[in-house]
């Protein structure tokens, strides 16, 4: 008989859309808890419509056949859909249901929005004391930035981001540069997972739980990690550096004679021996450059000699020399490069999944490796209202119920 999930038998309320919550909610149905995702009927989460691409919309005959955004994919699988509207007294009532036998609860909406629903920690807490309770917004519970609303690339912004991504100003298209993908919004969710998951422990242990209050701005500001530290320790605001690294170098994106890698010397040692594979043993030599501060200090000089020897090979040789000799480096892949690697399909990051309605969608999957209690891969990212008939059943509701409360627009 297989062990059980990680997480079996705790039960998620998911009022969460877009991708902070979800993903932080994806990661807790991984884990094997049983995530039952609250969408608006006929509309669901606002990433469905967040297209195109979409996926194909399966069998195109059926009267409920539609088409989700791609994006809906990415936070959303190994959860239940279920459509409430809790806007009206008795789907808000039909949520406290579901949260007074939940252990989580994750929401997203602006501050104070639920309570006129009855759906807000004090609420659903006095139902359920054990209950953690997760607000995820742009900038907490808290502060005078409290009631406006927040996105990613705007937390970017604010949180310091951007002003330390792009090229150095003075340099070909030079302006603060976003992430490629939301990074704020994915962090959040990850301290979020961790949250939740200290807060369950102290719930299993006192029957007490508690409200987290996680803030996309709070946690892009504590990712800045060693550039707010470099901050801290001068004073002075750490800028755009391209490629470049603020604290080591040679360790950035350098031309080759057919393309580019990078390079990511980390130490002095690393450093010998690139410069002996490399032929630049007098850098390796010159007190110049022997040391990591000191390399840092004479940057531009030594940035220079490092890029001609860099041009003189193809990429495929570097790469191949450089890892023989111990010196990190690596191809900059395209994203169909990326799940062509041998060794990210060896590790099973690209996953094959059946939706409900029949259709087979592809996912990346959980990086996580546990060995006894490995992530699940069962629950495809369900389409809309999927499970909302056997969830209701769950609570008590009959057959003649539930179809009464779809005649009243309620689920």
């Amino acid at each position: 008989m297989p062990m059980p999930a990680a997480l079996d038998g705790v039960r998620v309320l998911d009022l969460s859309r877009v991708l902070a919550g979800p993903w932080a909610t994806q990661i807790f149905g991984d884990l094997g808890a049983d995530v039952v995702k609250i969408e608006k009927p006929g509309v669901g989460d606002d990433t469905r419509a967040w297209g195109p691409p979409f996926t194909p919309a399966g069998d195109a005959a059926a009267p409920d056949a539609r088409r989700d955004a791609a994006y809906y994919l990415v936070a959303n699988r190994n959860k239940r859909s279920v459509t409430i509207d809790f806007t009206t007294p008795e789907g808000a009532d039909i949520v406290r249901r579901l949260a007074a036998r939940a252990h989580i609860v994750v929401e997203n909406f602006k501050v104070g929005a639920l309570a006129r629903y009855g759906l807000d920690y004090a609420s659903l807490a006095a139902l359920n004391p054990a209950l953690v309770y997760c607000s995820v917004t742009g900038f907490g519970q808290t502060g005078p930035y409290a009631p406006r609303a927040g996105y990613d690339y705007l937390v970017q912004a604010m949180g310091g981001l951007m002003s330390v991504t792009g090229q150095p100003d003075g340099a070909p298209g030079a302006e603060p540069m976003k992430v490629g993908v939301a990074v704020a919004d994915l962090f959040t969710g990850m301290y979020a997972v961790a949250g939740v998951l200290a807060a369950l422990r102290h719930a299993e242990r006192t029957g007490q739980g508690q409200h987290i209050d996680v803030a996309l701005l709070d946690a892009q500001v504590a990712m800045l990690a060693n550039q707010a530290q470099n901050y801290f320790a001068t004073g002075v605001a750490p800028t755009r550096m391209g490629n470049a690294h603020p604290n080591i170098t040679p360790y950035q994106v350098f031309e080759t004679a057919d393309g580019h890698i990078v390079l990511a010397v980390g130490n002095d040692g690393q450093f010998a021996s690139f410069c002996r594979v490399a032929g630049l043993e007098s850098l390796a030599a010159d007190p110049r450059f022997a040391t990591s501060g000191a390399r840092v200090a004479a940057r531009g000089e030594l940035v220079a000699h490092v890029a001609a020897a860099m041009r003189t090979r193809t990429s495929a040789a570097w790469i191949a020399t450089l890892e023989e000799a111990g010196v990190p480096c690596g191809p900059i892949n395209t994203i169909d490069a990326v799940f062509a690697d041998p060794h990210v399909q060896a590790r099973g990051l690209a996953q094959t999944m059946r939706r409900d309605d029949g259709q087979d969608v592809t996912v990346v999957a959980s990086p996580l490796r546990l060995s006894a209690t490995p992530p699940r891969t069962d629950i495809a990212p369900p389409t809309l209202g999927a499970s909302t008939a056997a969830v209701l059943a769950e609570l008590g509701y009959s057959d003649a119920d539930i179809s009464g409360l779809r005649a009243r627009g309620v689920v």
